[in-house]
């Protein structure tokens, strides 16, 4: 993948400088890990066939969330509301979006693991201290559409903590946490698109982030406890 991210930028007419911030589609690392699955060949359990029917998916895909969710809370048409790995996604982030018919790709596995090793081996090759994050598509609820979310993270913080700095009229703040890595990651999923746009990487440049070669994804996930819409909502398991 290094490869490829010199390759794009040489295209461009870019180098690397320190502090850059490369994005990288999840999907690119999981079809390099081989995370693709012939949905149509698995054979569906009685729980993934009454699932199937109920929300109108495949139930060869339906086995696949199954296996590959943590908790499973309801759904919509074509969609199950999940998680996996500590984010909550439709279908447990499977997609068979730009894959031939009957392919599934499955999210990649160690995401952290994937950024940190990119961010090191550039820095061995150009001697460029750079912050790396591989990204995914994501809803948010009661908003329509897809926006980015951080899957993996290297290099730098992914959260900036605001709690007990002042606002402009010198309250502290209690609560607020910036989530820079999804921020990110929305900024660069504008420009990669969900459709015929081939942008498997985008550069960021100039983002205001603090950098710590320590960091990973894990900072910006929250305990369903202390989670504002899992604690509220508090979801049946199907």
């Amino acid at each position: 993948m290094v490869s490829i991210l010199f390759e794009g930028l040489e295209n461009k007419g870019l180098e690397l400088e320190d502090g850059d911030i490369i994005a990288i589609t999840s999907k690119i690392v999981s079809v390099v890990q081989n995370r693709l699955v012939k949905y149509d060949t698995i054979v569906p359990s009685d729980k993934a066939k009454e699932l199937a029917s109920r929300y109108g998916l495949e139930p060869g895909f339906i086995e696949l969330v199954l296996r590959e969710s943590d908790k499973i809370y309801g759904g919509v048409y074509r969609a199950l509301l999940t998680s996996k790995d500590g984010i909550l996604f439709a279908n447990a982030g499977i997609d068979h979006k730009n894959v031939p018919k009957g392919i599934a790709v499955l999210l990649p596995e160690n995401s952290d693991k994937v950024a940190d090793e990119i961010r090191r081996e550039v820095r061995e090759r150009v001697r460029k201290h750079i912050g790396v994050i591989i990204i995914d598509s994501r809803t948010v609820p009661l908003r329509m559409g897809t926006i980015g979310v951080a899957v993996g993270v290297s290099g730098f913080n992914p959260i900036r903590d605001c709690r007990e700095k002042l606002d402009l009229y010198g309250k502290p703040l209690l609560i607020t946490r910036m989530a820079l890595a999804d921020d990110l990651a929305s900024a660069a999923h504008i420009v990669m698109g969900e459709l015929t746009e081939r942008i498997p990487m985008v550069l960021i440049r100039g983002a205001p982030v603090e950098f710590d070669e320590s960091a990973s994804s894990d900072t910006a996930k929250i305990a369903h406890e202390e989670c504002l819409y899992m604690r509220i909502f508090q979801p049946r398991l199907l």
